[in-house]
């Protein structure tokens, strides 16, 4: 019964989405995260064009926002869902120990409620029709189902008297513009693959078109000429336009165009009038729809930071734009992923690929997967030389060796001999060493890149986990900072005398996660210095955090709390960290959740959660590109 009630209230404020951008799979880690950037105007204003209102603030915070926190029945608050849940409306996390939000948050919640109302108009508003009753005069259905059964429900009547209050700011255009920001989807891409889907004869199924021609169809489609096959150039914009006020820019799973025709078990809406065009999300014409939205125009910036995550218990890469924080390309077909490089001019991918024991080579730009080399054994991580001419890739079996692939030939040309099976590999920040470490052996092997000879070894009291290294004033490397198996913080090593020097422990608190998710084993996993060489950031399992030490000194300056998963019925969990990249400014800290399905950006000044980014299964290793 909690599930109904989780479900009931997540009606309350817009369409409850299953699943996440970038991954073709519904998803219970991906329910739990956070759509964190609002939708885009035109997803809810009047289909006839964009609409800026002048809703109340003063009223929505002192009688509206209050209906957000209102404990109902099963003791579940709108808030419960709407902070965890991918939906189009995303509240602001609240506070630790706070039972309100600040003016500032309250602010940002408004403006994305906003979307999701018509000026003086609620019978127009999506978010007083989608949750209210079909015979009050809402929505034919809601996948949260429905929550208000009458129009003279209180809260219901305070909704709309505040809506009927408002006015527009400025008249509706007939048509939407096309943008020519970030966010503008491809029109060609549209007009030569999206729309002959709606004439596409699908068996048992009526074609799209004969119901979307309809004129009180949300989503219209132009009626074609007689005798034609398809559209006219100035009829497909305008099914262009129509279409873009069905889509979320870049997020698909956000997008009504692909969910509401989508069947249930899938992730859809629970009823469509055209019936279940896909029953899943892997159904090419799905596919091809959810390729559109995410292709945003490559940013014609001179220097835009790409964010790689490998999904490690999927077949998906997730690619994210580091300027709008949404995935806009997806790399499929590599099952398993593990690690992940680039060649130093950003043309190809590198991708450690566990299930065939292979390196895949990526295009960069296509997503597809140019060649595959054979390894020597099953791979884990990679990592590669600072001159872009070998890609090192670890090899988890017990004779231990990293096996060494020419970038020019694309060819395994060495297996360099290591302490054990190698679960991770770093070359250091001068280029002149690779570094090794490993799980079964608890050492750490520096090879020597000149000779591709190992040099040296240290051995630990604990598994090796994830290292990360700091420099001398003359970019030498200074030391090397571990992670250890069953220690919540790290080990450092200092890099000329070739000992262990200290070890830090995380704070105790915040703390309490981990042990029901099973990886008490390892409390503290992902760790990285930022770019510019001042700060460390080291991850906790048992903290759902990101801690910040300052480098040289380690001093510690403070944390980042995580997302928070919220099982039905059951006390939420942490979102189980694993890796962490920087934006090339050192600016925004990326953070992959393997259990929460997503990643968390983080601003590295104020330690602040500024979006979180439903990506696919079990996310882990983290890598950042700049594309110039």
């Amino acid at each position: 019964m909690q599930s109904q009630y989780l479900l009931a209230i997540a009606a309350v404020c817009g369409l409850l989405v299953t699943v996440g951008g970038g991954v073709e799979t519904p998803s219970a880690a991906r329910q739990a995260t956070i759509a964190a950037s609002p939708a885009h105007a035109h997803q809810s204003g009047k289909s006839s064009g964009l609409v800026q209102s002048s809703l109340d603030f003063e009223t929505y915070r002192t009688r509206i926002e209050p209906i957000f926190l209102k404990q109902r029945q099963g003791g579940v608050r709108c808030y419960d869902c709407h902070s965890v849940l991918a939906t189009r409306l995303r509240l602001e996390p609240l506070s630790p120990g706070n039972s309100v939000w600040t003016t500032e948050q309250s602010r940002r919640n408004f403006e994305v409620i906003s979307q999701l109302i018509t000026p003086s108009d609620p019978l127009k508003s999506r978010l007083l029709l989608h949750p209210l009753a079909q015979e009050a005069g809402g929505d034919s259905s809601h996948t949260g189902g429905k929550f208000w059964a009458s129009q003279s429900d209180p809260e219901w009547k305070i909704l709309a008297d505040w809506v009927r209050h408002s006015t527009e700011a400025r008249p509706a255009t007939q048509t939407v513009p096309p943008s020519n920001g970030t966010d503008t989807l491809n029109f060609q891409f549209f007009k030569t693959k999206v729309e002959p889907i709606f004439l596409q004869e699908r068996p048992g199924h009526a074609r799209c078109y004969w119901c979307h021609v309809l004129p009180n169809r949300t989503f219209h489609l132009e009626t074609l000429s007689f005798g034609s096959a398809a559209w006219t150039d100035e009829q497909s914009q305008r099914n262009f336009q129509s279409a873009l006020q069905q889509v979320v820019p870049g997020e698909p799973a956000s997008s009504r165009l692909l969910i509401h025709p989508l069947a249930p078990e899938a992730g859809g809406d629970l009823f469509h009038s055209g019936g279940r065009q896909f029953a899943s999300q892997n159904d090419p014409d799905w596919l091809v729809l959810a390729e559109w939205v995410r292709s945003l125009s490559e940013p014609s910036s001179a220097a835009t930071a790409w964010i790689f995550v490998t999904n490690s218990a999927g077949d998906t890469i997730d690619v994210i734009d580091a300027t709008t924080n949404n995935v806009v390309q997806v790399i499929r077909g590599i099952e398993l992923p593990h690690g992940i490089a680039f060649s130093p001019d950003g043309t190809r991918v590198y991708v450690s690929n566990e299930s065939e024991s292979v390196l895949d080579v990526v295009d960069r730009k296509s997503g597809k997967i140019e060649k595959k080399i054979s390894l020597s054994a099953r791979p884990n991580n990679l990592a590669i030389t600072k001159d872009g001419g070998r890609v090192l890739v670890g090899i988890r079996t017990d004779a231990g060796v990293i096996d060494v692939i020419d970038t020019t030939s694309l060819t395994r040309v060495k297996s360099i001999p290591v302490d054990g099976s190698v679960h991770n590999v770093f070359v250091t920040p001068d280029g002149k060493y690779a570094v090794s470490g490993s799980i079964e052996n608890r050492a750490a092997t520096v090879i020597d890149l000149h000779t591709e000879q190992t040099i040296w070894e240290i051995k630990f009291d604990r598994a090796v986990r994830p290292m990360a290294f700091d420099t001398n004033p003359d970019g030498s490397t200074n030391r090397i900072f571990v992670q250890l198996s069953g220690f919540n913080g790290f080990a450092v090593v200092d890099f000329a005398k070739r000992l262990e020097v200290a070890r830090t422990k995380l704070p105790d608190q915040p703390g309490g996660f981990g042990k029901v998710e099973g990886r008490a084993g390892t409390p503290s996993h992902g760790i990285g210095v930022t770019p510019d060489g001042k700060s460390l950031w080291v991850n906790s399992t048992v903290a759902n955090a990101v801690f910040k030490y300052s480098l040289p000194e380690l001093k510690l300056l403070g944390y980042a709390t995580l997302p928070e998963v919220h099982p039905l019925g059951r006390s939420p969990t942490g979102s189980v960290p694993e890796w962490i990249t920087f934006t090339p400014d050192s600016k925004v800290v990326y953070v992959s959740n393997s259990g929460a399905g997503s990643v968390s950006a983080i601003d590295a000044n104020t330690l602040q959660e500024i979006a979180v980014i439903p990506v696919g299964e079990v996310p882990k290793r983290i890598n950042t590109l700049l594309l110039h």
